[in-house]
């Protein structure tokens, strides 16, 4: 009998998220999670929104429910001994509403604070096009190999954006 584990899907162009991801994999000590890129042939079958994908980490478990954002921090929490206490904060009233707002912050400046400016069908590339031009780094600098640690390197400033 094949065990399917949880898939979490995110975004492998934005250099926050996949850090982000590689804590919580050392995290992952029974082995639960699958981490997926959110452009690997095996979402796309999934059938999820691909706006959707890039404005928020995604959980599938294993019946096939999707978990989203804050959401999917604490459904994924919950499965991590070592950030089930925080997980369980979630739970408190009006935690995980406050979580969303934190959450949709982070996720609108993920490119800036990961010093890596974002894919060209990002929809922050509306919002600031000239980071998205002046600040991209060449393809082979975009991202690490899989599995690499992710170190200093050349990084563009981004500091002079301005919202259109």
């Amino acid at each position: 009998m094949r065990i399917v584990r949880h898939r979490v899907i995110y975004d492998d162009q934005c250099a926050l998220c996949v850090r982000q991801v590689r804590r919580l994999a050392r995290l992952d000590w029974l082995g639960r999670f699958d981490f997926v890129p959110r452009r690997a042939p095996a979402v796309t079958a999934l059938g999820l929104d691909p706006a959707a994908l890039a404005a928020a980490i995604h959980g599938v478990d294993r019946r096939g429910r999707v978990f989203r954002g804050a959401a999917c921090l604490r459904w994924m929490g919950l499965r991590l001994p070592l950030l089930a206490p925080l997980a369980l904060l979630l739970w408190l009233p009006g935690a995980l509403v406050l979580a969303e707002k934190v959450y949709a912050r982070v996720s609108r400046n993920r490119y800036r604070w990961g010093k890596i400016a974002p894919p060209a069908d990002h929809p922050t590339n509306a919002r600031f096009p000239a980071c998205a031009q002046e600040c991209s780094p060449p393809e082979s600098e975009r991202l690490p190999p899989h599995g690499a640690r992710v170190g200093p390197g050349p990084v563009e400033d981004c500091s002079r954006d301005q919202v259109v």
